[in-house]
């Protein structure tokens, strides 16, 4: 059984979500908090497994009691965040300080919409309780710029492509703000909500030496140039005359995710010589088979090791399918596609 404590000033909002995770066969609610205060007298008396938490609460907020936590006492914790413009910038903290995901609090209609994704919540907790969690130095927020190949030339037509989902928006950040000026172009996708993937292309661009950008229809990739699939729309990359696009789509879900890391990694087939292709931590599998036809189209491709994910599922499926030329640990992911692309 997974022991998970809720903790959320809303009486109404602390016994509906019991009663939903109640229904999962191997999810058990141990508490239920209505304030950070009581939250840590009750992680010590309980020992959950996996804390639910809100952002927005009375006496000390959800941000400043995840950073005591994951200081002092690293476990994994599943955000309940107001998929807004406004609560964005909120949970992207929450990821950089640790938390492992984060999830919808519904505005209305709470019980309803709460049964509507039940299984969505169920796969967040159960994800959360196997994830690797890491305490928090104050210092990693800082965001400092170490470019791991200033000076490099690079291939003229070299493409990076990087899938990454749960724990990526972390993960990314590692790789991203190690790329110098120069870099080759990179194309990305996460898989994360519509406003988040604009307030994430925002506060990479901050932090990082390239160009970073939610990718619209058109945009030409170019050198110093990183673009972010939208969080509602599918990435690929065509070819007009000389030059690789972005083009936008509206289609079907493909691994139950739009944008799917497999349709971006597809669209780089006519050029797969010149593309060196990573996949991120990640729940599930989306990517592992765009990255397999991708190496047998001749492009460089690498998996994030088990040891740095947070979630080894989708490198996990690469690994398993021979998809990955060679896995490489997180720290070493911004060199391992830099010296590729320069050789």
């Amino acid at each position: 059984m997974i022991k998970v404590l809720i903790v959320d000033d809303s009486p109404l909002l602390r016994a509906v979500l019991k009663a939903v995770l109640e229904q999962a066969g191997d999810i058990e609610v141990v508490g239920a908090a209505k304030d950070p205060y009581e939250a840590r007298d009750m992680i010590k008396a309980l020992q959950p497994d996996v804390l639910t938490l809100d952002i927005e609460m009375p006496k000390m907020d959800g941000l400043s009691f995840l950073k005591n936590l994951m200081r002092l006492r690293p476990m994994p914790v599943v955000m309940l965040s107001t998929l807004t413009q406004k609560g964005s910038p909120e949970t992207l903290e929450a990821l950089e300080v640790g938390a492992v995901d984060f999830i919808a609090k519904p505005m209305s209609n709470v019980a309803e919409q709460l049964e509507a994704y039940a299984d969505v919540l169920y796969q967040k907790i159960r994800t959360a309780s196997r994830a690797r969690v890491r305490a928090f130095k104050a210092d990693k927020q800082a965001g400092v710029r170490s470019a791991v190949a200033a000076g490099k030339k690079f291939q003229l037509r070299s493409v990076m492509a990087i899938g990454a989902s749960t724990g990526g928006t972390e993960a990314l950040r590692e790789v991203l703000t190690k790329l110098p000026r120069n870099s080759p172009p990179v194309v990305v996708t996460q898989h994360i909500p519509p406003v988040f993937s604009t307030s994430f292309a925002l506060r990479m661009d901050k932090c990082c030496e390239v160009n970073v950008k939610e990718a619209e229809d058109g945009d030409e990739l170019g050198a110093g140039k990183v673009f972010i699939a939208p969080g509602d729309r599918h990435l690929l990359i065509v070819q007009k005359g000389t030059k690789l696009v972005c083009q936008l789509s509206d289609s079907e879900k493909v691994n139950r995710h739009k944008p799917a890391v497999d349709v971006l990694f597809d669209s780089l087939l006519p050029v797969a010589k010149n593309v060196h292709a990573a996949l991120l931590t990640g729940m599930g599998s989306d990517g592992a088979q765009g990255l397999l036809r991708l190496k047998e189209a001749g492009a460089n491709t690498f998996a994030q090791d088990e040891a740095s994910c947070v979630v080894w599922g989708m490198p996990r499926a690469a690994v398993e399918l021979n998809a990955a030329n060679k896995v490489v640990s997180l720290d070493a992911m911004a060199k391992a596609l830099l010296d590729s692309a320069s050789s």
